[in-house]
């Protein structure tokens, strides 16, 4: 499976996504947890997934301490929906 990086999608421009399966890859940094972020993630998650995208969110935090882990669980994600 291929991922695109910053692919834009509407008004919005995705971390990495695999037009294949139809998956976003989020990477959220500090700043996504404030009150308007949360806001701004949830709408374009719900226009994302009204496109049928499923969207699949990781922090800076776990790239960058468990990058392992992160990549396995994109692994089973992406098995997961390609099924």
């Amino acid at each position: 499976m291929k991922f695109r990086r910053q692919y834009s999608i509407g008004n919005f421009i995705i971390d990495f996504y695999c037009p294949e399966i139809k998956l976003a890859v989020e990477i959220d940094g500090a700043t996504h947890g404030t009150p308007e972020e949360l806001r701004y993630d949830a709408k374009r998650q719900k226009y994302l997934e009204n496109l049928g995208i499923k969207v699949k969110r990781y922090t800076n935090t776990d790239v960058k301490e468990n990058i392992s882990g992160v990549l396995y669980d994109l692994y089973l994600t992406c098995r997961k929906v390609s099924q």
